[in-house]
């Protein structure tokens, strides 16, 4: 197979396991995080800022049911801390920018190819790969920007019930110039941490020099040892990602060439109609904070606004008659009953929930 642009689906079956259904308590605690949330009309647009600004809606569309579970996971449910997490990433979002860098901006950045989108492993997380043997620039902060926005990128195109993604890191022909910066790197564990709560699913690094080894037991310290079980060492990569949807380069069948002047546009394309499609998904059903990223995604699953009597009548089977009660309503959070049928939702993706240390800042 070749190809010269992202791949937009999974391989069929490749799917997420289905997660354990919330416990009493844990919906209780959903429900109470759903009401504070919803209570919020504005917030500070930096830490230091005094100042509020209203929500926007893009960021009541972030707002998904899923995005507060991950919180509530990662902070091991606890919904102070759970709150107080998820303020300070949309003080984080405002102040650093994460909806505005454009793709010609970061487009500098990434025309060696130095970070790749393709394909999806075996449990449909897309693929990321990072290969520092395509460094282009000079350590600055535009390259943590470069990096925040791959992970948006690469956000945007998940499949229906899955979360998160998977970083296949290559250091080959990686000289010792590619290893970041301390400060560059502590900022970018800081980010991943505190505002990308359970999003990595698993890191695959492969082809480490002995420098490479040297620099990650340096930055050990700090990282959550949840974080480390994810982090798999030169293990062959067809173990964990389709050959169909792998590199060449990576033992895979995709005959891969990096030309950025076709691969950047078609990822900013695809990407983009994948916003798109969630926010008119959103906008149809009410513009309502909590909404179902399996919904959005264009899963089977209806959306939360979706009328009572909708969900009665899903309930009736052919013969008219109403099945038990406990199915009528779904459960709030990662619950797979919906009106569709079952719906397969992430599971055992990693939980970032480490330091809550200040992030590094650097200078450009």
């Amino acid at each position: 197979m070749s190809t010269i642009g992202p791949i937009p689906e999974p391989v069929a079956g490749c799917k997420p396991t289905a997660p354990p259904v919330l416990t009493e308590d844990q919906q209780t605690k959903y429900g109470q995080l759903l009401d504070q949330v919803k209570s919020w009309e504005s917030l500070p647009t930096s830490k230091a800022d005094t100042d509020n600004k209203p929500i926007s809606d893009d960021e009541r569309l972030w707002l998904t049911r899923e995005c507060l579970l991950r919180y509530l996971r990662a902070t091991k449910w606890s919904l102070p801390q759970a709150i107080q997490r998820l303020r300070a990433t949309l003080v984080w979002r405002r102040e650093f920018g994460t909806g505005t860098f454009t793709s010609e901006y970061i487009s500098p950045e990434n025309e060696k190819g130095k970070q790749v989108q393709l394909g999806f492993d075996k449990e449909g997380r897309p693929c990321l790969y990072l290969l520092p043997q395509n460094q282009n620039t000079k350590p600055s902060q535009r390259q943590v920007e470069h990096l925040v926005y791959m992970l948006e990128r690469t956000l945007d195109i998940h499949p229906p019930g899955q979360e998160g993604l998977a970083l296949l890191i290559d250091f080959r022909n990686t000289g010792a110039g590619g290893t970041p910066p301390m400060s560059i790197s502590k900022q970018v564990l800081d980010i991943l941490q505190s505002h990308y709560p359970e999003r990595l699913g698993r890191a695959l690094l492969t082809h480490l020099p002995w420098y490479v080894s040297a620099f990650l037991k340096l930055i050990g310290p700090f990282i959550d040892p949840v974080t480390k079980s994810k982090i798999k060492y030169n293990e062959p990569l067809v173990d964990h990602v389709p050959a169909s949807q792998l590199m060449a380069a990576s033992g895979g069948e995709v005959d891969f060439k990096y030309d950025h002047s076709i691969y950047w546009p078609a990822l900013d394309k695809l990407a983009a109609e994948r916003r798109q499609q969630r926010r008119e998904r959103w906008e149809t059903a009410g513009k309502h904070i909590g909404e179902s990223e399996v919904y959005l995604w264009g899963g089977e699953e209806s959306s939360i606004g979706a009328p009572k009597e909708n969900i009665e009548v899903s309930n009736e089977d052919k013969s008219g008659e109403k099945i038990n009660d406990e199915s009528k309503t779904p459960m709030i959070g990662n619950d797979t009953a919906s009106m569709n049928g079952e719906t397969e939702i992430v599971d055992g993706v990693a939980n970032l929930d480490i330091k809550q240390s200040e992030p590094v800042k650097i200078t450009a």
